[in-house]
């Protein structure tokens, strides 16, 4: 195992440190693994929360800041954060308005999210949960009950974020957030595993010629390992799965995603056959991400995600946003 870092134990607190270190817009607890906007709460805003495992970095301490997230709760490596973490994080973006928890579905995050909920309301603070589940690939996982939640993710925190940053109430927020989960659909590759720190060897293994089609981003298995092939055949592969679920048609809004460890380069291959692909079927990409949103330590790999969007949902993507992973428009 070769990795930039000090010790297993210290890996999280120490990258913490450096997020703090990096970003003096965040406010980030680094003994208690909370980050927020510094400054928070805002009187009279909904608050947004979302966490889970590190090792998908950017997601989600990458997404706090003006227009996404409030507060996120960063967990050991691929490893659900505790109850504890959720409340803290709660407790202090509470402007009075309640707060929306932004949840991937997996078993230790949902029923940690639950909790903290619980225990928020408990205090007086009303929360509402929306949980992201738009990987098409299987239906059930070492870590789920039902789809897995992942890159829809970044899209429900930005454009949540967004109509939070406009002042509308929690129910309306949860309501967006939860129309663009079921608008959206993912579907995953990796070429090769990835190596948890405190494990000190890959997940998985894959032979030379061997891919896995369908890979969750803790390297829980696809759908099937299949010989490599070129870009095209394994972006239309990705792209029939999803658009078996969802017909991919009207203005779309696609990420091409990279699970760590795949250079900008290949990732550009891909979202070239991405486009090609949908405009052979008359969809159009108006909104597009390239790069390392949602990741799976060092493993070569993408995912695509695509949401079919609407004029409303458009305005929300497009409007200010100002955070370490996504800035535009401020």
């Amino acid at each position: 195992m070769k990795k930039l870092i000090n010790s297993p134990e210290a890996v999280v607190t120490d990258a913490l440190a450096g997020v703090a270190a990096a970003h003096p817009s965040l406010a980030v607890d680094v003994e208690n693994k909370v980050i927020t906007r510094a400054g928070a709460p805002r009187a009279g805003k909904v608050g947004l929360v979302s966490g889970g495992g590190s090792g998908h970095e950017p997601l989600h301490g990458g997404f706090v800041g003006y227009g996404m997230l409030d507060a996120a709760c960063p967990g050991e490596v691929f490893t659900s954060p505790v109850p504890d973490q959720m409340l803290a994080a709660t407790k202090a973006v509470n402007g009075g308005a309640g707060v929306l928890h932004i949840v991937k579905n997996y078993t230790g995050d949902v029923l940690n999210f639950q909790m903290a909920a619980e225990l928020a309301e408990d205090e007086g603070i009303e929360v509402v949960a929306v949980v992201t589940n738009d990987d098409v690939a299987v239906q059930d996982s070492l870590y789920t009950a039902g789809r897995r939640g992942v890159g829809a993710t970044v899209f429900v925190e930005k454009i949540a974020g967004a109509l939070a940053e406009e002042g509308a109430g929690l129910d309306k927020v949860a309501a967006v957030a939860r129309e663009v989960n079921e608008r959206s659909r993912s579907f995953g590759v990796a070429l090769t595993s990835c190596t948890i720190p405190a494990v000190g060897k890959p997940t998985f293994e894959l032979a030379e010629s061997e891919i896995e089609m369908g890979i969750g981003i803790h390297g829980e298995p696809g759908r099937s390992r299949v010989p490599l092939g070129s870009a095209h055949e394994i972006t239309a592969a990705a792209l029939d799965a999803i658009g078996a679920d969802l017909p991919l048609s009207g203005d779309l809004l696609v990420m091409v995603n990279g699970m760590g460890g795949t250079p900008l380069l290949e990732l550009y291959v891909v979202y070239n056959e991405v486009a090609k692909y949908l405009a052979g079927r008359g969809a159009r990409i108006a909104r597009n991400l390239v790069g390392n949103y949602i990741t799976s330590l060092e493993m070569q790999g993408f995912s695509v995600t695509v949401c079919k969007l609407t004029d409303t949902l458009t305005q929300l993507w497009d409007a200010p946003v100002d955070t370490p992973a996504l800035r535009w428009g401020r």
